[in-house]
């Protein structure tokens, strides 16, 4: 299992998020970190990819061991 960790931005962002989305998109990004399985995709013009969970968006970077979010929010805010 690969370990994930939060830029200091990223952080911020998860604090605001309400609890449950938390848990939701959590819940993702730790099987996404076990098994290397979800709805990923790689982006186009932007370093790292993206995980989906519903409305909400992962924005990361990985190597072998690490997964590092870049910034998580909802599809609406997230790419600008």
């Amino acid at each position: 299992m690969r370990s994930i960790v939060f830029t200091p931005a990223a952080t911020r962002q998860w604090t605001k998020l309400s609890p449950a989305v938390r848990a939701r998109i959590g819940a993702r990004l730790e099987a996404f970190a076990a098994t290397g399985h979800g709805d990923v995709k790689v982006l186009k013009g932007r370093a790292g990819a993206r995980l989906r969970v519903g409305d909400w968006r992962v924005i990361f970077d990985q190597n072998d061991e690490t997964i590092v979010v870049a910034a998580v929010g909802h599809r609406r805010e997230i790419y600008d």
